[in-house]
C-alpha cells in the first residue's frame, strides 16, 4: 500500500484525483495539505480519506507515515513543499507550475542524496503528453517554431508549466532559428514573447481558457500546428497523476514529463 499526502487538497484539480486515490486498492489517502482547511478531517474537507488536513507539507510528513506527496498547490508554494518532502525522504509528484529548470536541477541533487524520486509534469493529461512527444519528434526535422501558452485571466504565473515544459523539451532537441535576431528588432522586444530554453513563448491570459498550449512549426511554404486544448473538468488529470504516484519511487532524482512514463 502506498500512503499519499495530497497538497492542495481543496483545490479545483484535487477532487477527482483524491477520489481516485481513495478508490484505488493499492493507494491510501492518509492526509492532505491546505491552509484554508487545516485542522479539519479529510472526510469533512473533501469527502474522501481517513486522515486530517495540515497547514504545510512539512507538518504533514512529520506527523504521518507518507510514501508520496502529490503537489497541486501554487507557483509560490511548490518549491518549498517539494523541498520539505524530499528532505523528509518522501517521494514527490509535482503537478504545480512555477519551478524552472534550474529549480529542478537543485531538487535533483537533493533527491539523489536522499534516495527519493521526484516526478514532475507540466500537465498530467495523456493528450498533453502526446503533444510533448510529438513536438520533440517534429523538432528533429523542422528548424522554426514558437509556442503559444493559453490560460485563464486569473492565472498569475507565466508561462504555464505546460508551455514551459514543452519549450524546455524542445530545447533539449535543438534551438529554433529566428528570421530576425531579438537584439535587431525594431520596437519592444517583449512583443516577440519570452525566451524559454531558446523558444519564443507567448502567454495568452483570457477568460474561458484553462491551461493549454499550441506549438506552431514552419518552413518555407508550409506550417504545422499542434494544439492541446483542455475542457473545463479536471478529470483528464486523474490517469496521469495515478500513474506517476505508482512510478515515482522507481528511480531516485528528478524525472520530468508524463510522456517519459508513457513512451520510454
Amino acid at each position: 500500500m502506498t500512503n499519499v499526502c495530497f497538497a492542495g487538497v481543496t483545490g479545483w484539480t484535487a477532487q477527482p484525483i483524491v477520489a481516485a486515490i481513495d478508490d484505488a486498492a493499492d493507494l491510501a489517502l492518509v492526509c492532505g495539505v491546505s491552509r484554508s482547511a487545516a485542522g479539519r478531517t479529510l472526510a469533512d474537507a473533501v469527502g474522501h480519506g481517513d486522515g486530517q488536513v495540515y497547514p504545510s507539507v512539512a507538518e504533514a510528513v512529520a506527523d504521518q507515515t507518507v510514501d508520496v506527496v502529490v503537489d497541486y498547490t501554487s507557483a509560490s508554494a511548490v518549491k518549498t513543499n517539494v523541498a520539505a518532502a524530499v528532505d523528509a525522504g518522501v517521494h514527490v509528484v509535482v503537478g504545480s507550475s512555477g519551478m524552472t529548470a534550474a529549480d529542478y536541477a537543485e531538487v535533483d541533487d537533493l533527491a539523489r542524496a536522499r534516495g527519493v524520486g521526484v516526478f514532475a509534469a507540466g500537465n498530467f493529461s495523456i493528450m498533453a503528453a502526446v503533444l510533448r512527444r510529438s513536438a520533440a519528434l517534429a523538432a528533429e526535422h523542422i528548424r522554426h517554431w514558437e509556442v503559444v501558452d493559453y490560460a485563464s485571466d486569473t492565472k498569475p504565473d507565466v508561462p504555464s508549466g505546460t508551455a514551459r515544459e514543452l519549450a524546455e523539451t524542445l530545447g533539449d532537441v535543438r534551438r529554433p532559428e529566428l528570421g530576425v535576431p531579438i537584439d535587431e528588432l525594431e520596437g519592444p522586444a517583449e512583443a516577440r514573447g519570452a525566451d524559454i530554453a531558446g523558444t519564443r513563448v507567448h502567454a495568452v491570459r483570457l477568460p474561458t481558457y484553462v491551461v493549454g498550449a499550441e506549438i506552431v512549426f514552419a518552413e518555407a511554404g508550409e506550417r504545422l500546428s499542434m494544439k492541446f486544448d483542455p475542457g473545463t473538468s479536471p478529470d483528464l488529470y486523474v490517469a496521469g497523476t495515478l500513474l506517476a504516484i505508482r512510478k515515482v519511487g522507481e528511480v531516485p532524482g528528478v524525472r520530468r514529463g508524463l510522456d517519459t512514463l508513457l513512451f520510454d
